[in-house]
C-alpha cells in the first residue's frame, strides 16, 4: 500500500525534476537514478538536496539517499559508469552465510543441479565483465564444497550450467519471447500431484512411468487425451508434474511461529497447542 501511495506523489516529483533526473526505477523501497549533473559543483550540491528534501516532503515517509557516485548497489547488482557505458556486476550483502544445502540434506535429486545451474546463468546474466563473472562462479563452487559437496561431484554439473547458461544468453530475447507465446497455444494441460518428500519413496521417474502404463496411456484401454467429461469436453493432451513439499524439521519445531493466535503466551512451542 505505502508503494501505491508514494507512487501518486512520484508523478509530481519526476515532473518538478525532469532537468536532473536522466533515469528513475523504484522496487518497492529501493531506487535506481541516474542525476544528470549541473556543470557548477555548487549549484549541483544545492539541486541534489534539495531534490533529496522534494523526496521526503510526502506524509512521513523517509528515505535515505546515498551520496552521489559513479558507482552504487541497487538490488543483487552493482552498477558502475565506466567511460560512456553501464557495468554490472553481481552484489552480495556481508552478512550472506551462503547456507546452501548440504548433500546429506533429504532433498529430491536434481535439487542441487538445479541451484547450480539458475545460479551460473544467473551470474553470467549479471555480469557485464567476463572476469567477474569467473570470480563468482569460483566463489560459488568453493562455497559448495565447504558445505560438503565433492568437487568430482559438482565439475560436471558446472559444465553443464556453463553450457546452458552460453547457449542461452546467445538467444534472441524477443524471437525466444515470441516463441514462447506461440507454444503456449494448445499446450497441455498440468495435472499437479503434490507430495511431501521421502528419500525411500519411489522417484519421479517411477511415479511418471506407472501415470503413462495406467492413466495416460493403458494398455487395451483408450489414452486419456481422448476422454470426455460427463459435459462432453474432452480432456486433452495432459502433463502429469509431481510437486514436492518439505516435511517437517527442527526449525518448525522450535521456532513455531503461529500470527493468528495473538493472546498472552509468549511462546506457543510451551502451549499445550
Amino acid at each position: 500500500m505505502a508503494t501505491i501511495f508514494y507512487g501518486l506523489y512520484e508523478r509530481s516529483l519526476l515532473a518538478r525534476w525532469r532537468d536532473r533526473i536522466g533515469f528513475y526505477r523504484r522496487f518497492i523501497d529501493d531506487i535506481f537514478g541516474i542525476w544528470l549533473s549541473h556543470p557548477c559543483q555548487d549549484t549541483n550540491k544545492q539541486l541534489w538536496h534539495e531534490f533529496q528534501a522534494d523526496m521526503q516532503n510526502w506524509h512521513g515517509l523517509e528515505w535515505t539517499c546515498e551520496p552521489l557516485s559513479t558507482s552504487v548497489n541497487f538490488m543483487d547488482l552493482t552498477i558502475s559508469i565506466e567511460g560512456e557505458r553501464l557495468s554490472t556486476t553481481l552484489y552480495e550483502k556481508p552478512q550472506n552465510l551462503y547456507l546452501y544445502l548440504p548433500p546429506h540434506s533429504s532433498h529430491p535429486r536434481g535439487i542441487a543441479a538445479g541451484l547450480i545451474l539458475g545460479q551460473v546463468l544467473r551470474i553470467r546474466h549479471l555480469c557485464s565483465k567476463q572476469e567477474d563473472a569467473n570470480e563468482h562462479i569460483k566463489q560459488f563452487f568453493c562455497r559448495l564444497c565447504e558445505r560438503g559437496h565433492e568437487p568430482s561431484t559438482l565439475i560436471p554439473i558446472f559444465s553443464r550450467a556453463e553450457d546452458n547458461a552460453h547457449a542461452f544468453l546467445r538467444r534472441n530475447t524477443l524471437v525466444e519471447y515470441n516463441k514462447q507465446n506461440k507454444s503456449k497455444v494448445g499446450e497441455p494441460q498440468k495435472l499437479f500431484l503434490h507430495l511431501q518428500y521421502h528419500p525411500e519413496d519411489p522417484t519421479t521417474h517411477e511415479i511418471q512411468k506407472l501415470w503413462h502404463q495406467h492413466v495416460s496411456q493403458p494398455r487395451n484401454e483408450p489414452p486419456l487425451h481422448t476422454l470426455e467429461s460427463l459435459d462432453g469436453h474432452p480432456f486433452g493432451p495432459t502433463w502429469l508434474i509431481v510437486a514436492y513439499s518439505r516435511p517437517l524439521n527442527l526449525r518448525n519445531t522450535f521456532s513455531v511461529r503461529n500470527i493468528h493466535n495473538r493472546g498472552r503466551e509468549i511462546s506457543s512451542y510451551l502451549s499445550d497447542k
